[in-house]
């Protein structure tokens, strides 16, 4: 049945799992996507469409099967092993990625990956086209599918599309380094509405457009030859806050934080680190100057303990391999040279974990230490913030996270100052109840007022908002209600 509102993002938002019984299920994914967007799907009898995960034996034979999970309506994209290998861990993880995040790591350019990448994003755009009812509003998702508003676009002139990029978007010096910046800049023209985490990326869209491709701009508007108008904005994304809040407030997760600092030997402060293990996380360098201060006395790991949690991610990606070789040496040295039994100076643990362990982790540690080298976001600050029921606890962000913009009451460092870092660590540290909760009040206010409900429907809503050559179905956000 042809849908109103069309969600077209990399991944579903549901993971396969096996049941009891031996077989085959669905359960929702955790993240902040599936949360913002699943009100407004249930709203309008949405569909979602993406990838399940794993690799098809022939995906150009026919994808999976539309299904059901949870309500929700699921139209899985088959990607084969090739596929996942040159447009995912390829062209969007190798290419993409590192580009548009201050070249952290050095970027590869293949044309091969950009074929395939062409090749992916088609594949999405027909499955869309296929779906959206006439008039439909079209929802595309990040760095993976830019090709697709576009391409959409040709197929369904008569849709409403939005893109939302959910990690920076580059300054035209690193942008132009892309043999293909024109394509990429095009695709995205294809949307009505183009969103940005923050102003400077959707200005730094703007500013592309007009030196590469020539068109006409005014302030936030492209104005394209068609006669079609498309407007680039910031909308920052959040979090469930008052989920959030609840889970903290939950008698099974105070208990289980309780544990947690038993376990650690309840030390009078624990710092928390949790990022996918990403070299955009900068987690190397935070850990280095935490031993710094152990090695100073400044800090004593009878006192101290700094708890890191690294997600796997992208463990196929060499770049990735690489990182937790030398993470992993890290810890070890730092643990060699100065822990004592029973009290390492780090506590690192490489897993994934449920969304209860997360908020019992936020609610056990006194200073929570955000600090990649560029994050387009950062909902792991704010889910911190959320999870602090009593106005306290201390943040330490780095002002090259997109966060940084709405929490100005954190400790704010530049990640690449070791020194500056230390400095703010111990700040954190020792800083007393009074300052503490002046800060924690501060930006909790911030986030339960910005939160992702508030996200999606200011999206939504300036979508609805924006002109359009050809009549579109009225697609309702959904707010707070």
């Amino acid at each position: 049945m042809p849908a109103d509102l069309v969600i077209v993002a990399n991944r579903l938002p549901v993971d396969r799992v096996t049941q009891p019984d031996g077989t085959q299920g669905w359960r929702p994914s955790p993240g902040g996507l599936v949360t913002a967007i699943e009100p407004v799907m249930r709203a309008n009898d949405g569909t979602w469409i993406g990838w399940p995960g794993g690799p098809s034996e022939d995906a150009d034979a026919g994808d999976l099967d539309p299904f059901e999970a949870d309500g929700l309506q699921l139209v899985p994209i088959g990607l084969t092993a090739e596929e996942i290998e040159l447009f995912y861990e390829g062209f969007s993880n190798a290419t993409i990625w590192p580009i548009y995040h201050d070249l952290v790591a050095k970027p590869e350019f293949h044309r091969e990956w950009w074929d395939s990448y062409v090749k992916v994003n088609e594949k999405y755009a027909a499955k869309a086209a296929s779906v959206a009812a006439e008039g439909a509003t079209v929802w595309v998702h990040d760095y993976q599918l830019q090709l697709v508003p576009q391409m959409l676009r040709e197929l369904r002139p008569d849709l409403r599309i939005g893109f939302y990029l959910h990690i920076p978007f580059p300054p035209a010096e690193l942008f132009q380094q892309l043999p293909w910046r024109r394509q990429l800049l095009e695709g995205l023209l294809g949307a009505d509405l183009v969103g940005f985490q923050l102003p400077g990326g959707a200005a730094n869209f703007v500013r592309l457009v007009r030196q590469r491709v020539g068109h006409k701009t005014h302030r936030d508007l492209v104005y394209l030859p068609d006669g079609r108008t498309v407007r680039a904005a910031a909308f920052p994304i959040s979090i469930d806050a008052a989920g959030f809040e609840a889970l903290a407030s939950d008698e099974a997760v105070v208990a289980r934080a309780a544990e947690i600092r038993e376990a650690l030997g309840s030390p009078r402060r624990i710092f928390l680190g949790i990022d996918r293990l990403d070299y955009t996380k900068g987690i190397y360098a935070r850990l280095r100057a935490y031993a710094e201060l152990i090695e100073t006395g400044e800090l004593d790991v009878e006192d101290a303990v700094f708890v890191q949690v690294a997600v796997p991610s992208r463990e196929q990606v060499e770049q990735y391999r690489i990182l937790r070789d030398e993470i992993d040496r890290l810890v070890g040295r730092i643990n060699g040279d100065l822990g004592r039994i029973g009290r390492p100076a780090i506590s690192y643990l490489h897993s994934s974990y449920p969304r209860e362990e997360m908020a019992a982790l936020y609610t056990a540690a006194d200073v929570m230490v955000v600090t990649p080298y560029r994050d387009g976001m950062n909902l792991v600050a704010k889910e911190y913030v959320a999870c602090r029921t009593g106005d306290d606890g201390a943040l330490v962000l780095s002002e090259f996270a997109g966060a940084a913009d709405e929490l100005r009451q954190a400790w704010l460092v530049n990640p690449y100052d070791i020194n500056g870092m230390k400095a703010a660590l111990l700040e954190a540290y020792r800083a007393d109840g009074k300052e503490l909760t002046r800060r924690m009040k501060a930006m909790r206010r911030t986030i339960k007022k910005h939160d992702v409900a508030a996200w999606a429907d200011a999206f939504m809503t300036e979508l609805a908002d924006v002109e359009h050559s050809t009549h579109a179905k009225s697609v309702r956000a959904v707010g707070r209600s």
